[in-house]
């Protein structure tokens, strides 16, 4: 399973396109996986214009026709903002002299395809109103198997392990014993007392002594 399924019989060559990258995106070919991204919005930008497209070649070309041709409602700004968005991570991606090994910007690319491929299925392939309901699985994307919990008992799941670590966290802090500072400090200072005492005494008894020797001398 993937989460482009409803691509499929809508689609079977994009869906193909796609059912790719989410497949290099699951061995960590994250560049590759954005390039195949850009090749998927690329393809769908090319289908939406259709008999519309004369002498545009290039996904730039395209893009900008397709911009011109809009009728301004806000999911068609949000489809040409997404294909912007492919095009770009897509050519970085493919012209970079480096391997960026970057999964967050790859996930959003996948994230932004399936926005895209949504649009495309309901908006212009005439698609059930039911995919709009959709959302991205990452559990699906990463393990290839449909997860059986719903969104709302992840949230609780993480919830409570959050919980779970505060109250272990807070346990272990009220478990250390604690510093007897003012116990310790006293007992130093009767013993400075005595010892002060003592010194005193003694240097008054021998400037006595000295006193009556020389009195008597």
């Amino acid at each position: 399973m993937t989460n482009f399924d409803f691509l499929k019989q809508i689609d079977k060559n994009l869906f193909e396109i796609i059912d790719e990258a989410e497949k290099l995106y699951r061995g960590e070919f994250f560049d590759q996986c954005m390039v195949q991204t850009r090749k998927f919005g690329e393809n769908i930008c090319k289908n939406v214009l259709g008999d519309r497209r004369t002498t545009e070649i290039t996904f730039d070309s395209m893009l900008a026709t397709l911009k011109d041709k809009t009728t301004g409602s806000i999911e068609e700004k949000e489809f040409i903002e997404d294909l912007y968005f492919l095009k770009k991570h897509g050519n970085d991606s493919a012209h970079s002299w480096t391997v960026k090994k970057d999964g967050m910007e790859a996930l959003e690319c996948l994230q932004r395809a399936f926005e895209t491929a949504i649009n495309y299925c309901v908006y212009f392939c005439n698609g059930s109103k039911s995919i709009l309901d959709k959302t991205y699985d990452i559990d699906l994307l990463v393990t290839g198997k449909k997860s059986t919990k719903s969104l709302s008992q992840k949230y609780e799941d993480e919830k409570s392990r959050t919980n779970s670590k505060a109250k272990k966290s807070a346990v272990k802090k009220s478990s250390k014993p604690s510093k007897q500072y003012c116990s310790v400090k006293s007992k130093q200072t009767k013993k400075s007392n005595k010892w002060f005492y003592i010194i005193s005494g003694i240097s008054l008894l021998i400037s006595l002594i000295i006193l009556l020797v020389m009195v008597l001398i």
